[in-house]
């Protein structure tokens, strides 16, 4: 498959479609919104900058779930949403949204690229119960050493505050500018990727 996109095969996927997310995933992240501004007070407005206040929810949530696990499901659900929603909006991608939560993805346009950020959350939440959410960025095997070695020059953090949103985020930047630059330097940079490029 690398060879194959290395020669242009993504397919151009509009904005129009990017833009244009599942209703699941929008009722899911609209539910985050109002947890988050029922406990705060504060609205969340689907940027990068609120995605601290997401930490903390998710801290405080930990110690609800642990009360009341039935919750976790909705909690890993709805915040997930809203972060793949952030995600989706600062670099560009589109849901598949079908199924069950584990199968979900967010698939990027600008690199070949794909993750399950509801599974993220549920690794915050109970790490022991996101075994097979693909919570870990899925990229094309002939990238791994780019990313590799763009990721070994990160300062290391604890696994708990890696699994946080906002830190979730910041390693998705990350991973996302090395494989740009990476289609940069093979004159790639055009290339865009669509839903056949990801079955």
């Amino acid at each position: 498959m690398a060879g194959e996109r290395l020669n242009g095969s993504g397919k151009a996927h509009s904005e129009t479609e990017a833009d244009a997310p599942p209703e699941a995933v929008l009722e899911l992240a609209s539910g985050c919104v109002r947890f988050v501004a029922g406990r705060y007070g504060v609205t969340l407005d689907f940027t990068q900058d609120t995605l601290p206040l997401v930490d903390q929810y998710v801290r405080d949530a930990r110690g609800d779930a642990a009360q009341r696990p039935e919750t976790l499901a909705l909690l890993a659900a709805s915040v997930g949403a809203y972060l793949g929603e952030v995600m989706r909006r600062e670099h560009g991608a589109f849901w598949f949204a079908e199924g069950d939560h584990p199968a979900w993805r967010l698939y990027f346009t600008h690199v070949y690229l794909a993750c399950n950020p509801l599974g993220m959350v549920l690794e915050a939440l109970d790490p022991e119960l996101a075994e097979g959410w693909h919570a870990h960025f899925e990229i094309d095997p002939a990238d791994a050493d780019v990313v590799a070695s763009r990721l070994a020059a990160i300062p290391e953090v604890e696994a708990e505050v890696y699994s946080l949103p906002s830190t979730r985020m910041e390693a998705l930047t990350i991973v996302h500018e090395a494989l740009r630059a990476n289609m940069e330097a093979q004159n790639v940079a055009d290339v865009r990727f669509g839903p056949d490029d990801y079955r």
